[in-house]
């Protein structure tokens, strides 16, 4: 005999979460609908992107450094071969 527990779980997940994605994208669609594009705010977007790229890939190669030079201090073996 099966149990009927996870079929009831596993139905009712997926009507919370469809019943979520469809009220996410409905809402995002009547976003997009809200606000037009400005090309000033698409130069302000694209701005603030690339100084988030910026700052990770100054502070993946600080990590990086940090990473190195902790590593040499304690001893590794960091050449390469």
């Amino acid at each position: 005999m099966m149990d009927w527990t996870p079929i009831v779980l596993v139905i009712f997940k997926l009507l919370v979460l469809g019943t979520g994605m469809f009220f996410a994208i409905k809402w995002h669609y009547d976003q997009g609908q809200k606000q037009k594009d400005s090309a000033a705010e698409m130069r302000a977007v694209l701005r603030t992107g690339g100084k988030v790229v910026v700052v990770f890939m100054l502070l993946l190669l600080g990590l990086g450094l940090i990473t190195f030079v902790l590593s040499r201090l304690i001893g590794l073996d960091m050449t390469f071969p």
